[in-house]
């Protein structure tokens, strides 16, 4: 490690005093042990179900509350109750039955955010088959990959979708993308047959907590794509260890609370909320299809959201607003919480004098923990918005230099590891990657740079792991790096992330061209927009004459950013 990059991640530019002295007094707090280096978290353990025999969308229909509307369309106004809800959720699970689809076949959504989102991924789990989900503006390339990896048989998509998914030969159902519109339509029957039918399961799947319900593709601390299989168990504890305990945690009912949902709900943030978690309280949830400010305000408005789940170029855009606006709109909310990718402090000071009544914390979590990790949490004594919160319940933690391996105490900067009943089954298919990220006692190493404080608050500082974070998305450097290097005339590439304050970062290329190339940097970044998905787009590129590698010829990625830091 670089001296420059040691010295900034100095534990004294970070830690109040009151915590330097603390460390040098080495008198530990009860939730950390010296001998072990494992730290508890501060809150209770949650007892979890012990039934092996265990769904989870059967735990999540098993709690009871008088919850009304559970979704809305936030564009038309469309709900749907909490009666109808389990209902349609019944009847797609045994309409597919009735399809072909069995237990432990995958279905890929490729789906954009509705009301009938939550429907299709519970009803498919209802019947142990297991979901594989996409961004709906994956290239053709990026999902016949998936396609392959999962051996999915089964695909429901929207109607631009279709055309895509059918030349890869699988078997694809359309949903409606307007709610009100849609209903007529000839392309949707198969679908309104699937939620219109009657519930008629049996007999009725074994399923056990230990299967698995979902493959979640994320790049994890290093390298390509791999599937994350999450399993039944994993989800269960997403719902009681984040969600159900966040709620436990505030003297508002549940019950009165509105949610606005515009995170992607095939990313893990909104599927732990949106999809799993917040569909057993009984609160009900406006979903917007995709992100615009006016809207947002709209909805807010409209509909009375209380709590807003965000990514930072969200959080921004929705501060920006508030200002423009002033004090007339956004009166109903009461909590922003923040996730996916770290905030800036500037940014959190700005919401938090615009919008003064509103709670604002931030969370961790990664796919590989099934969104379980640390969530903030304020108390008319303790506020720290930059934390990203307390570890949750069952979870423990180690902080390890990554240089020695040794474990460390309060106020230590080192690399986080977890444990708990989140933690995912393995990477599918990938023996190798599993072993590398989960060791033989458990512990997923988590590539993130953190440190504790004296009062149990986790801060992330940097990371160790190679992936880009674009508003919120993973996009791991390997894969592009194989899309470019494709190229006939590009000779080597490296691909790292350039720090960027509207989207948090964005890929940057470096290209060793053939020397007779006449290849332009828009040339580059078409290339590779007519094949990856939007978020992966090359956003700049710097032509060089070599790409910076280790002797085993391991880019070296760090000098890469250093480079683009002296730049600016």
């Amino acid at each position: 490690m670089s001296k420059t990059f040691a010295n900034s991640l100095n534990p004294e530019k970070h830690m109040p005093l009151a915590t330097q002295q603390q460390q040098q007094q080495q008198q530990y707090p009860w939730w950390f042990s010296p001998d072990t280096g494992i730290y508890r978290s501060i809150h209770p353990n949650v007892n979890l179900p012990t039934d092996p025999f265990l769904d989870v969308v059967s735990f999540i229909l098993s709690h009871s509350h008088n919850g009304v509307s559970a979704l809305i369309d936030s564009s038309s106004g469309f709900s749907i109750s909490y009666p109808k809800f389990y209902s349609l959720v019944k009847s797609m699970a045994s309409g597919l039955h009735k399809m072909g689809v069995s237990q432990g076949d995958v279905v890929l959504l490729l789906l954009p955010n509705s009301v009938y989102y939550p429907i299709v991924f519970l009803g498919v789990l209802y019947i142990g088959a297991v979901v594989t989900t996409m961004n709906p503006l994956s290239s053709v390339v990026e999902v016949s990959k998936q396609i392959k990896d999962s051996n999915a048989c089964f695909a429901f998509t929207g109607l631009e979708n279709v055309d895509k998914l059918q030349a890869l030969g699988i078997t694809v159902i359309v949903v409606p993308g307007n709610v009100m519109l849609d209903v007529k339509k000839e392309v949707f029957s198969v679908f309104y047959e699937l939620i219109d039918g009657e519930f008629d399961l049996a007999p009725m799947p074994v399923i056990k907590q230990q299967d698995t319900a979902a493959i979640l593709f994320s790049s994890g601390t290093t390298g390509v794509s791999k599937g994350v299989l999450l399993t039944h168990g994993n989800l269960i504890a997403t719902v009681e260890l984040f969600v159900r305990f966040e709620a436990s945690q505030y003297e508002y009912s549940s019950l009165k609370n509105v949610y606005l949902s515009v995170l992607p709900l095939f990313h893990i943030y909104g599927m732990a909320l949106v999809v799993v978690g917040l569909l057993s309280l009984g609160s009900s949830l406006v979903v917007m299809k995709k992100f615009d400010v006016n809207e947002v305000v709209a909805a807010i408005d409209r509909y009375k959201v209380t709590h807003f789940p965000v990514v930072p170029p969200i959080l921004r855009a929705l501060t920006k607003k508030a200002e423009d606006i002033g004090t007339q709109s956004l009166q109903s909310l009461k909590q922003v919480s923040c996730g996916a990718t770290p905030t800036s402090m500037k940014l959190i000071e700005d919401l938090v004098q615009t919008l003064p009544h509103v709670d604002f914390i931030q969370g961790y979590g990664m796919t590989e923990t099934a969104a379980v990790g640390t969530r903030g949490f304020n108390t008319e004594k303790i506020r720290k918005y930059s934390s990203i919160g307390l570890l949750a319940p069952n979870m423990q933690a180690k902080v390890v230099d990554w240089n020695t391996g040794s474990f460390l105490p309060p106020a230590s900067i080192g690399e986080l590891w977890l444990r708990g009943p989140s933690i995912m089954r393995g990477y599918l298919n990938n023996a190798s990657a599993t072993m590398s990220t989960i060791d033989n006692d458990g512990w997923l190493h988590t590539g993130d740079i953190i440190y504790f404080d004296e009062d149990g608050y986790l801060y992330i500082l940097d990371r160790i792991k190679e992936i880009i974070k674009y508003k919120g998305f993973q996009i791991a450097p390997a894969d592009l790096e194989a899309v470019l290097i494709s190229h006939p005339e590009i000779l080597d590439v490296g691909i790292t992330g350039a720090t960027d304050e509207e989207c948090g970062e964005v890929p940057v290329a470096f290209v060793v061209k053939k020397h007779d190339s006449k290849l332009s940097q828009k040339d580059i970044m078409d290339y590779v927009a007519r094949q990856v998905s939007p978020q992966k787009k090359i956003r700049k590129v710097v032509f060089t004459h070599s790409i910076p590698r280790s002797a085993a010829g391991k880019i070296l990625r760090r000098e890469l950013r250093t480079f683009l830091a002296s730049r600016l």
